[in-house]
């Protein structure tokens, strides 16, 4: 008997009066042991499904018109809350795709991961730290000590996946659901993570339904593929079958996806639009009942860089680098030291009201869109809200035609424009996300991960919709990413830091070619043959 069998299953939603079909009889089969990956773009019906083993969809909004979820000859759809929560966290576990949504943002750490121990493990409150602590540190987190007292948004992304995949394993799950785990991590703590995950299945008996986009990671972790799309599953078979001789166009479709293309030529000549000199951003540690400083956290340590028109800069290194802090500093998001210019102008003088007028040249796509967009707004209220307060003259009709206009740039329907954010897949979201920073046109564009939560087949569209709107409008790019294949195709120099200084910076070509220090030659190891990856270069 297999551990999990999922048969015919179907899942409507109730939207106007009427009812959407977004999974049509899907089935699949889960051994002990085994690890099946489900496939496909997004909304394709990937997540829905998975959430439906444990019932996580909002009910009574959602329904399953047909089907059954069998785990261990027991059907799960058929139980009420009471029973499903004996097995939810610790029979089945999840991990989902964004973790600042699901870690609650006024508990610590070690509290979040010492209630999962304790409610079903009954461990004492020393029990539960000693196990944390043990866990945070098979994942790869630096100095797990200092870090069962720190609140989620003290974390970086990777950092938070992280600490969700050391609660989603802390009871040894027979069967763990990963639904896109990977997607915040940095290759080489992906390589690292994915090691990890193999070597619990293997010592626990563990089974795994692994939820991705990424092919090259279901290459290496899946023993089956099921790839879905449009809420049916239209191929499946052994991982290294679906891969040598895929049967199915769109599984052609997918294995042949991946960002192409050049990066526009460089230009030293061109225009500078920002520049950045000496640049730091020092975090205080406090201790003591007075609370007294004795020591700093140096998340970036004297920076320099120059963004010019129609030229892109990418910036790449492991979670908590200072990558992300190096670009809200630069945009004024955060307080800094050091000299910033924008458009001929210095900046880091000016106080966040003064910045104001300039925000509609200065924009950013940060890496969450869940996080960024509202959920009380539709999409279409969203886009235009840049527009309302830096275009106060256009009419309503004009706005709503920028709106059409942007959506269809990003590759969304405009129809879709009076939604609301929970209703879009995480990679339509980031789209929108694009969308709201594009309408204003502006002069300098800062990407924080703008293609982390996307399909292949879309981070190579969005590529292509950037460098478009890049040569349109001589925009330059600040392009920060973990994902190097992506920067290859976009950024004309790169930046490579870690812990909060430059390792190594130059013209792309140069350092995807030639690197020079080891910590890059890791990176772009990782990147490009992730199962041969140094292990241990890179961790938290």
């Amino acid at each position: 008997m297999p551990l999990l069998s999922v048969r015919d299953l179907s899942v409507a939603f109730a939207q106007g009066g009427r009812e959407q079909l977004a999974v049509d009889r899907v089935s699949f089969d889960i051994g002990r042991g085994e690890t099946v990956a489900l496939v496909g773009e997004s909304g394709s019906g990937k997540s829905v499904s998975a959430l439906s083993v444990l019932k996580l969809l909002p009910y009574p909004a959602a329904s399953h018109p047909s089907g059954s979820v069998l785990f261990e000859g027991e059907d799960l759809l058929a139980k009420d809350d009471t029973e499903l929560r004996r097995v939810r966290g610790k029979d089945i576990t999840m991990i989902f795709q964004e973790p600042m949504t699901s870690l609650n943002p006024l508990h610590s750490i070690e509290r979040q991961i010492g209630e999962v121990l304790k409610l079903h493990q009954g461990m004492s409150d020393k029990q539960a730290r000693d196990r944390a602590i043990e866990l945070l540190n098979e994942v790869g987190i630096r100095e797990p000590e200092k870090r069962l007292g720190a609140y989620p948004h003290q974390l970086s992304g990777g950092q938070r996946q992280r600490v969700m995949i050391a609660m989603s394993l802390a009871n040894e799950p027979k069967l763990l659901i990963a639904d896109e785990p990977t997607t915040a991590l940095d290759v080489t703590v992906q390589a690292q993570i994915l090691e990890l995950l193999d070597g619990l299945k293997e010592k626990n008996g563990m089974s795994m339904l692994f939820i991705t986009h990424d092919l090259g990671i279901v290459r290496r972790i899946a023993d089956r593929v099921c790839v879905m799309t449009k809420g049916k599953i239209v191929e499946s078979g052994p991982t290294k079958e679906i891969f040598e001789n895929p049967q199915h166009d769109y599984t052609r479709h997918l294995l042949a996806a991946e960002p192409k293309g050049e990066p526009p030529a460089t230009d030293r000549t061109a225009r500078e639009v920002m520049t950045g000199k000496e640049i730091k951003v020092w975090f205080p540690i406090k201790e003591g009942f007075l609370r007294r400083t004795v020591d700093h956290v140096k998340a970036v340590d004297g920076i320099d860089i120059t963004m010019r028109a129609g030229q892109t800069v990418g910036v790449v290194g492991e979670s908590g680098s200072g990558k992300t802090t190096l670009g809200l500093a630069l945009c004024r998001m955060i307080s800094s030291k050091g000299r910033i210019e924008f458009a001929g102008r210095e900046i880091d003088t000016l106080s966040f009201n003064h910045m104001r007028p300039l925000r509609s040249e200065l924009q950013i796509v940060f890496q969450d869109p869940f996080g960024s967009l509202s959920p009380r707004m539709s999409v279409s209220e969203i886009i235009e809200e840049g527009l309302r307060i830096h275009e106060p003259g256009l009419s309503a009709d004009e706005r709503d035609a920028l709106v059409v206009d942007v959506l269809k740039e990003v590759g969304l329907d405009p129809a879709t424009r009076f939604r609301y954010p929970h209703e879009f897949s995480g990679g339509q979201r980031q789209r929108i996300a694009i969308a709201r920073a594009m309408v204003l046109k502006p002069k300098f564009v800062m990407l924080d991960e703008p293609t982390s939560a996307l399909d292949m087949s879309v981070q190579a569209q969005v590529v292509d919709l950037l460098r478009d709107l890049q040569k349109r409008h001589d925009l330059a790019y600040l392009f920060i990413s973990h994902d190097l294949k992506v920067v290859r195709a976009l950024a004309n120099e790169v930046i490579v830091m870690r812990n909060g200084k430059i390792v190594e910076a130059g013209p792309s070509e140069q350092i995807f070619r030639n690197p020079r220090t080891d910590y890059t030659k890791a990176l772009i190891a990782a990147a490009f043959d992730i199962a041969t990856a140094p292990a241990g270069v890179v961790s938290e």
